[in-house]
């Protein structure tokens, strides 16, 4: 079975839009604030993408541009101006950053409230604790894409290929909460090959082109591909995808897995950031 990312987000999307519907009939609007900063062709690409989807939902969405050269101490400014502002909903940096602005400084600076990427600390202790957070949004679409094909994941054995704070940490916090008994393999695990093959959920978020083989793979587990690499001018996950359908019970390809999900998540966290800030249904 290939798991379609691009339908399961278009349903989701559909549920986004009809919960904007509902806030707006109220008499609430609710706007995305993103900073771009420099001209990071992926960065201004996702970016595009995310401002496409929130107007299909009838979100609001500013891009707020800025040089490469702009000082860290304009760019908290900036931040600390769109906290105080009540007409926007939730807040996104877009990373990377230049390499002279200190990243967790910036992404401290914005209101755990308006957080839609999940990334203030208060939101991962709260993840961390089993207490209501804002969820990064790969992981949270990784988490549907799973439960699209299995809903009841307990006792579960998943592993995780990678140990970011963007993915692979906030995966097993995910995954612990759906009772699943959690593995996180990083660059100094050992024989990979032989913790991979135990996994009922194998989840890859290591960015090294097709190193999961199907060889890796137990029969019937679902593989989560989280990777974005290039081969031959074209887009590849982590997961030799030919190799492992052929074991899989359930794969997603890429792109059209993960992508569509983490943009459908965003969305998803625009609302609950609204409704964090305005206290309404928490």
């Amino acid at each position: 079975m290939i798991i379609d990312g691009k339908k399961i987000a278009a349903e989701l999307i559909s549920e986004i839009k009809n919960e904007v519907s509902l806030i707006q009939k109220k008499g609430f609007k609710l706007k995305l604030s993103v900073i771009l900063i420099g001209d990071f062709l992926p960065s201004q690409i996702y970016v595009k993408n995310k401002q496409k989807k929130a107007r299909e939902v009838n979100i609001e969405s500013e891009v707020i541009k800025f040089p490469k050269e702009i000082t860290e101490k304009d760019l908290l400014n900036k931040i600390n101006e769109l906290n105080k502002n009540p007409d926007v909903s939730g807040i996104l940096v877009q990373l990377p950053i230049p390499t002279h602005i200190k990243k967790e400084k910036v992404i401290n600076s914005i209101d755990p409230n308006k957080d839609v990427d999940g990334f203030h600390p208060q939101n991962v202790g709260n993840l961390a604790s089993g207490n209501e957070a804002i969820v990064p949004c790969t992981p949270l679409g990784c988490l549907f894409l799973v439960k699209n094909v299995v809903k009841d994941l307990s006792g579960k054995h998943a592993v995780i290929i990678g140990r970011s704070n963007l993915n692979g940490k906030p995966m097993a916090q995910l995954l612990l909460k759906e009772d699943c008994t959690v593995t996180i393999l990083h660059s100094k695990s050992k024989d990979l090959k032989s913790e991979c093959k135990r996994a009922d959920i194998l989840i890859s978020a290591a960015g090294i082109c097709e190193m999961v083989k199907g060889d890796w793979v137990k029969k019937g587990a679902i593989v989560i591909d989280v990777g974005i690499n290039k081969k031959n001018d074209k887009i590849t996950g982590d997961v030799d995808f030919d190799d492992v359908k052929k074991v899989a019970k359930a794969i997603t390809p890429v792109p059209g897995g993960v992508g569509p999900m983490t943009i459908a998540c965003l969305l998803k966290n625009t609302i609950k950031c609204f409704k964090r800030s305005n206290s309404i249904n928490r």
